[in-house]
């Protein structure tokens, strides 16, 4: 057995010995990336990412490093996720361009904790290294929307200001008001037109753990 799969069986689980380093590390992520969606930055820990991902926590030291460099590769993956998925939305016809980009980012929801690390790394600019990275994210979406996009600056900031209100309806799991609270209702209305029933089954309920 290789030094590398008896780390990899170091901890209480084990990860299967012939998965690639990239796809082993794209599985810590998506992990990390639920985890951290529901229990921010400070309340998430190494162990309970290697729990959710498979793997022992070691491993995912090994791999990371620190917390923080964990956190800070998840919302690098986020922001060029956004990114991505809006350049595939570009194609077609001008006149539909915002409305298949909105459709692109709430389709994001379909990972779990994808759109709460964006929304979380907004909140954490005070934090050196975080902060920084969490900035330049940021920046790299409204640059997108204003030079390779085509957007006015109007139209980036009420498109922006959009992701942060869904952003926030995700952060609040507020699905479950829909129907019964008038400003729950009429917000998911606005924010997934024709598409509240869809959101509702991504979205994970007020008390459903990650």
């Amino acid at each position: 057995m290789s030094a590398e799969e008896i780390s990899e069986r170091s901890g209480d689980v084990a990860v299967a010995p012939r998965m690639k380093a990239a796809d082993r590390r794209e599985l810590i992520l998506a992990a990390a990336t639920a985890v951290f969606g529901a229990k921010t930055y400070v309340g998430t820990t190494t162990d309970e990412v290697a729990r959710a991902a498979g793997v022992s926590q070691p491993y995912v030291v090994r791999l990371f490093g620190t917390k923080e460099k964990l956190f800070i590769a998840v919302i690098e993956r986020a922001y060029a996720r956004v990114i991505d998925e809006f350049r595939r939305a570009m194609p077609g016809p001008e006149e539909t361009r915002i409305d298949r980009m909105g459709a692109a980012y709430t389709d994001l929801l379909a990972e779990r904790g994808m759109l709460p690390v964006i929304a979380h790394s907004t909140a954490l600019g005070g934090e050196p290294e975080i902060g920084r990275v969490a900035r330049r994210g940021f920046s790299a979406i409204w640059h997108f929307l204003r030079d390779e996009a085509g957007f006015t600056p109007e139209a980036a900031r009420e498109f922006y200001a959009t992701g942060m209100l869904i952003n926030a309806v995700v952060g609040l799991r507020l699905t479950g008001d829909y129907g019964d609270e008038v400003s729950a209702t009429e917000v998911l209305d606005s924010c997934f037109p024709g598409a509240v029933e869809q959101v509702r089954t991504l979205l994970p309920a007020a008390d459903e753990p990650w």
